[in-house]
């Protein structure tokens, strides 16, 4: 019974391996299939990695190049780390160090709330509220689509995961140190930021960059409130293209089936996966570098 309940577990285990290696081979294959494909002038992975012009889906002669759509992917993540990180950190230092239990427990209760919601009400939230009333007064160079308003929306979505994460890595701090410091006379200030922040500051940066990886990967909100405009641009009031957003116009129809269009949506996959696994594999040795372990 012991050895059944061993391998039990084991084939459960192996379910996330085989997950992992057959989306692999999906996007390496059908990646392979895109640039070696015949009746279309051939495609090499440097044009397609360095190209700056994306428009697969206009004339006879299509450009594939990622770099607008990789732009676009970072402009929106970029912002919505800026919003999430920072008012994350900070809600995580109070709810920790700060708030009383009946506070604490209220908050938290938002938090999963908004966690909740679903990504699409986001996308609506950033096209009805956001740019209308937050940043078309501010100047006029908003359009209805842009990647600061949808930059904005993810940051709110991941809000919860830096926040959660962020709180139980600083409630993790064993209370002796809290407790060895106010014995040296620091302030509740003092302890707060030279001592549990550093000491929690592993699962810190392990919520950051969780959080970071999910606004990547978010498809409807960057769908609804970014655009559809794939271009080269910093400029957070310009409509922009993210990778997910390109992928589900794909899929919608707009390109027919088993063409080099639909066949770019693997290889634009594959570039998102590579960055995706190139940041967790960043995130583990930065984690290995600050990690504290305490009795």
């Amino acid at each position: 019974m012991e050895g059944s309940i061993e391998w039990l577990l084991w084939l459960l285990t192996m379910v996330s391996v085989v997950t992992t290696v057959a989306i692999i081979a999906v996007l390496v294959s059908e990646s392979v299939q895109f640039f070696t494909m015949e009746g279309h002038p051939e495609i090499s992975p440097w044009s397609f990695l360095t190209g700056t012009v994306w428009s697969p889906l206009l004339g006879a002669r299509p450009e594939f190049g990622v770099l607008p759509l990789v732009t676009g992917t970072v402009l929106v993540t970029a912002i919505a780390g800026l919003v999430a990180m920072p008012i994350g950190l900070l809600t995580a230092v109070y709810l920790s160090e700060y708030a009383s239990a009946k506070t604490r427990t209220c908050l938290k209760t938002v938090l999963e709330i908004l966690a909740g919601v679903p990504t699409v009400v986001y996308g609506f939230f950033a096209l009805t509220f956001i740019t209308p009333y937050l940043l078309q007064p501010l100047s006029e160079s908003f359009g209805t689509y842009n990647a600061m308003g949808a930059g904005i929306a993810v940051g709110i979505m991941i809000l919860p995961i830096v926040c959660s994460l962020s709180e139980d890595s600083l409630r993790a701090v064993p209370q002796s140190l809290r407790d060895g410091a106010y014995a040296l006379g620091s302030t509740k200030f003092d302890v707060t930021a030279k001592v549990v922040v550093p000491a929690g500051l592993s699962g810190v940066i392990a919520a950051f960059l969780l959080a970071l990886t999910r606004a990547i990967g978010e498809t409807m909100i960057v769908a609804l409130a970014a655009g559809g405009l794939a271009q080269l641009t910093a400029n957070p009031s310009q409509q922009v293209q993210t990778m997910t957003a390109y992928m589900v116009q794909i899929f919608l129809g707009d390109a027919p089936a088993n063409g080099i269009e639909y066949r770019s949506s693997y290889a634009v996959a594959m570039t998102l996966f590579a960055i995706t696994f190139a940041m967790t594999g960043t995130g583990a040795i930065v984690l290995k570098r600050y990690r504290e372990e305490y009795e």
